[in-house]
């Protein structure tokens, strides 16, 4: 599989070479700045203290910032299931594109199959889980968007890079908007924690926005529709159906 790449390295990494056994998660990242070119220089100047393993150009080409056997700098404050700070045991991959802040957009064609073809590298290279496969607002809901509702999860899923549900779309439809109770509400968080989501915040919200902050990201990534922070009825039975899916969470 022939990936079209080219070289422009951060100083932003840690200098010492991880075990090839502790990269276990590819985590998914929009860059969030008005211009690519203003972008690269951020994840490649030393004073930023970010970087990334991978960008994703606009044109599809995938751009190599830090090797991949090093750590580099894109996780920041993060948590899923027990584990805290994911950068040294994740590859992050940045793709290009303005984020919410500055008219967020589709990603383009060239750029998903550019994100499928590193994914698949990847995955196979460092014998990667699907339920690894992450995004930024998976593992920091509280602080991050990204990549966000415009993200291709379930394309990418079909072609066996993450995960996704099994439900129909006539099932889904018919329970959006559809009040839980309680009990449901509970089972709900139950499962998020199940499928690897933190519960609580890392960086001590407050605990009631943070759920709130939760549930968007959950249906950021599986109820791209309608982002409302609200729980209902369709939310429930998609992560139902995740847990069913995928009994080795």
């Amino acid at each position: 599989m022939a990936l079209k790449t080219q070289l422009n390295y951060s100083p932003n990494f840690n200098p010492v070479k991880r075990n090839k056994k502790e990269i276990k998660f590819i985590i998914f990242h929009y860059t969030g700045m008005k211009k690519e070119s203003a972008s690269i220089k951020r994840l490649t100047e030393i004073q930023s203290e970010v970087s990334t393993h991978f960008l994703i150009k606009n044109n599809g080409v995938i751009m190599i910032l830090v090797p991949d056997l090093y750590t580099a700098w894109h996780a920041g404050k993060s948590l899923w299931k027990n584990q805290k700070y994911l950068n040294q045991n994740s590859i992050g991959i940045e793709i290009s594109n303005p984020g919410h802040q500055f008219k967020y957009k589709k990603f383009s064609k060239k750029q998903i199959v550019s994100i499928l073809k590193l994914s698949k590298f990847l995955i196979k290279k460092y014998k990667i889980h699907p339920k690894n496969i992450l995004g930024h607002s998976d593992i920091s809901p509280e602080r991050k968007k990204d990549p966000g509702e415009k993200f291709p999860w379930k394309y990418l899923a079909q072609n066996k890079v993450g995960i996704w549900h099994s439900l129909s779309d006539q099932v889904l439809k018919k329970n959006r908007g559809i009040k839980i109770n309680k009990i449901d509400k509970k089972q709900f968080f139950n499962n998020l924690v199940k499928i690897g989501y933190s519960k609580k915040s890392f960086n001590h919200f407050d605990e009631g926005k943070y759920l709130i902050f939760l549930v968007k990201a959950f249906q950021r990534r599986y109820r791209q529709e309608l982002i409302s922070g609200k729980i209902d009825k369709e939310c429930l039975l998609i992560s139902k159906n995740l847990i069913n899916k995928n009994k080795k969470f």
